[in-house]
């Protein structure tokens, strides 16, 4: 179900089971995995430098696939606590920036992997939100947090216990990915956005990435957090892309980034 590429320092992971509007089960979770941590390997030998990640067919992804779950006897806190969360872990720490194509259905574990990458460009038409009131239960893989903190309490509750979903139009205007695109456009933006960024200080990004995760899981205020801007400027004076980037500008030429 999962399949990954590589072309000129761009890793693309597609989920591939449109049948089932890309909707994962634990088997496609580990591939899911097994692919991030490739990505990770060739991150770390500097052969990838961005990541995009989309779903095959009319959807991102739809969730979990629960077409051969019994409630009755069904292990959530192993799929969720065990296998989920520690995927979507991993591509937040992916040390290259991320991209994510959303369209169509984007719900449950295809929220929390749009949650987890950096950029999400959103097709116009996408589906986003809670439908769990259906199933008797409750939204998952980190959907509570992306809507309270971009919602506020009362949104996030009516979109919970309504089970209405946004259009990707109205998910970018409330603030909740980055931006919105006509569906037959998004990935080809979502590409075009990935490959520039590869081409770019890839290095200073990814110091961009961990002051926001600073930001958001540890809370940092104003003066903490400048501190930490101090360091990671400080750390990338000693980069090869640090010193071409001022070359390039003093000598009024394109610099060129290598990631080094």
């Amino acid at each position: 179900m999962i399949e990954m590429t590589v072309a000129d320092g761009v890793a693309e992971v597609v989920l591939n089971a449109p049948e089932r509007l890309n909707a994962v089960d634990e088997r496609a979770i580990g591939e899911l995995d097994a692919a991030l941590a490739e990505a990770e390997r060739l991150a770390d030998t500097g052969d990838v430098r961005a990541l995009v990640l989309r779903g095959e067919g009319r959807a991102f992804c739809a969730g979990r696939d629960i077409s051969e779950v019994d409630p009755r006897d069904d292990d959530v806190q192993g799929y969720l606590g065990g296998t989920v969360e520690p995927v979507l872990h991993r591509l937040a720490r992916l040390q290259v920036p991320t991209f994510a194509v959303a369209h169509g259905a984007c719900l449950g574990v295809g929220l929390g992997l749009l949650i987890a990458c950096d950029i999400v460009y959103v097709a116009d038409s996408a589906k986003i939100g809670s439908p769990f009131r259906n199933l008797g239960a409750t939204l998952d893989s980190g959907g509570h947090a992306l809507f309270f903190e971009r919602l506020g309490a009362h949104r996030t509750m009516d979109l919970i216990v309504t089970g209405r979903l946004m259009t990707g139009d109205e998910a970018v205007a409330a603030g909740l990915f980055s931006r919105a695109f006509p569906a037959d456009e998004v990935t080809d933006a979502t590409r075009a956005a990935a490959h520039a960024a590869a081409a770019g200080p890839t290095l200073a990004f990814v110091a961009s990435k961990r002051l926001i995760a600073s930001l958001r899981d540890d809370r940092l205020g104003l003066w903490a957090s400048m501190s930490e801007e101090t360091r990671a400027q400080a750390a990338l004076c000693d980069t090869d892309d640090y010193r071409d980037g001022f070359a390039a500008f003093q000598q009024k030429r394109t610099p060129t980034f290598t990631g080094r």
